[in-house]
């Protein structure tokens, strides 16, 4: 097989791929085999039918046309390797020329692929590189507010006779209709004015309401077969409650943590905002060191690839192609390309190493931030085969504190941050050394072993692991790392004239049957 590559622009190339008739021939073989097994002949069983009577059958164009369908996938996998592109996106295939259609096995199929790529761009030399962050501080007020939310954990919600005001708790009854048509109601639904996960609308119209009474607003509705459409709300207050919140003493200590004593409380409430604040701090500078680079470097994103993931945004959304809504996210769909781009790339000049902790970490944030159990997000995310996203999000990550490990951080007042990252060469050498101590530790004599000596074990790649995933911060993924495709064949002209160019489907062609069944919907 032989393979030419012609570069179209900075995002796209253009594949000329010739595969002799010997190395099409066992499709055509396990083709004519494929159709006798679907077709019934009289005299003879299923699956029993000679190839001769096949082609007689169907016709020699019939079988090499199903041979190319199924080997297509194939030959384009293994052009798209020997050019070394790193495809993205949907290939557009164009069958050229057939061998074999005069009878004869000889000549060469012919085909072109041109294919989204991702682009090619140089990474600076991280330690030149250097950031200013506002780094967090932890003083009397963010112990405060820690205690208090530890209070409303054990507050207790008291009727007041008065009218609602902002942060009180409404048992609310409410009804959307439609032109005169209801569209959707509920009854005690508790509600506290100020949180903004209702309606649009609803805390204006909750202020001011005294137990039992009603009042009607218009907002657009935000999920069901209805949404994006403007409703009239009407919405009565069943009772109006606030939080009473316990005293923070000795005896509140004692009841909501492990202390006997306010002021140890405090004090934890103290280390743990400070765990907080250090944490905050790398994502800070994980988050200016990803705008810096976006901001520096040039990288051009293909523009299909952007109209197809606002295509498909907009169908999770329930909109049709070509809302108004494609251009208020296309900004954002672009910076989340060239994010993700940027971040294979750091992951591809830095290797690291992905520990059980590390993807445990990500998973309980991940959990906490949808409201869902780990185990039961573990699951659903197996279900729907997105692990394999979720470890290359992982990845991503500690590629990238690497990369920032290296790069120089200072405060508001010009002074070096540590962030207590471990650097690339210092992971290797600990790994190393973890390796020897393992090894030494395997061949000493038993009883010379101290008796409370451990075996090392292999140390991660970097000293903390990631406790968030980079681009996750204000992005999600693109759709670049799933996009990677396989071209689903065009039907085989009956003649050596060039087919009509038709792009692929989107799904991934993994198997020979899926591609047959591309072309036979074309």
């Amino acid at each position: 097989m032989k393979t030419a590559s012609e570069k179209l622009g900075p995002t796209r190339v253009k594949l000329t791929v010739e595969v002799p008739f010997d190395e099409l021939k066992p499709a055509v073989e396990a083709a004519t085999v494929k159709i006798a097994d679907q077709v019934q002949i009289p005299g003879f069983r299923k699956g029993k039918v000679p190839s001769r009577l096949v082609e007689q059958r169907f016709g020699r164009p019939a079988i090499l046309q199903e041979a190319v369908n199924d080997s297509l996938p194939d030959f384009y996998q293994k052009a798209a390797a020997e050019a070394e592109i790193k495809p993205v996106g949907r290939p557009e295939v164009e069958v050229v020329e057939i061998p074999g259609l005069d009878g004869k096995d000889e000549g060469d199929l012919v085909f072109t692929v041109e294919q989204d790529v991702r682009p090619e761009f140089d990474l600076p030399e991280f330690s030149s590189v250097e950031l200013e962050i506002e780094e967090p501080t932890v003083d009397d007020d963010a112990v405060q507010v820690r205690l208090d939310q530890l209070r409303e954990r054990f507050g207790t919600l008291v009727g007041v006779d008065r009218p609602a005001v902002d942060r009180d708790f409404v048992s609310l009854d409410m009804t959307a209709t439609i032109e005169g048509e209801e569209i959707e109601s509920v009854e005690g639904v508790s509600y506290q004015i100020g949180e903004g996960n209702m309606l649009e609308g609803l805390d204006e119209a909750l202020i001011g309401l005294s137990s039992g009474e009603s009042t009607t607003f218009v907002s657009q509705l935000a999920g069901g077969d209805r949404a994006g459409e403007d409703a009239q709300i009407s919405v009565t207050a069943q009772s109006v409650k606030v939080r009473e919140l316990p005293e923070a003493d000795d005896e509140f200590a004692e009841l909501a943590s492990e202390f006997d004593t306010i002021d140890e409380l405090k004090d934890d409430l103290k280390k743990q905002a400070e765990a907080d604040a250090t944490s905050n701090r790398v994502g800070l500078a994980r988050n200016a060191l990803l705008e810096k680079l976006l901001e520096d470097l040039e990288i051009p994103v293909p523009e299909q690839l952007v109209e197809d993931e606002i295509l498909s945004h907009l169908q999770n959304e329930g909109k049709e192609a070509g809302d108004p809504h494609a251009e208020e996210i296309r900004e954002d769909t672009v910076k989340a390309i060239r994010t993700q781009f940027l971040l294979d790339e750091i992951h591809a000049t830095r290797e690291v190493s992905i520990e059980q902790n590390d993807l445990m970490d990500y998973m309980t944030q991940l959990s906490a931030q949808y409201g869902i159990e780990p185990n039961q997000l573990l699951q659903m995310l197996a279900q729907s085969g997105q692990l394999e996203q979720i470890f290359s999000e992982v990845q991503r990550s500690k590629a990238l504190d690497v990369a920032l490990s290296e790069v120089v951080v200072k405060n508001e007042k010009g002074e070096v941050l540590d962030l207590g990252l471990a650097k690339a060469e210092e992971s290797a050498e600990s790994e190393d050394a973890a390796a020897a101590d393992e090894a030494a530790e395997e061949k000493a004599p038993a009883k010379k072993a101290p008796a409370k000596k451990a075996p090392a074990k292999k140390a991660p790649a970097k000293k903390a692991p990631a406790k968030k995933a980079a681009a996750a911060d204000a992005e999600e993924p693109a759709a670049a790392d799933a996009a990677e495709e396989k071209p689903a064949a065009k039907k085989a002209p009956a003649k050596k004239a060039p087919a009509k160019k038709a792009p692929a489907k989107k799904a991934p062609a993994k198997k020979a049957a899926e591609a047959t069944e591309a072309t036979e919907a074309e």
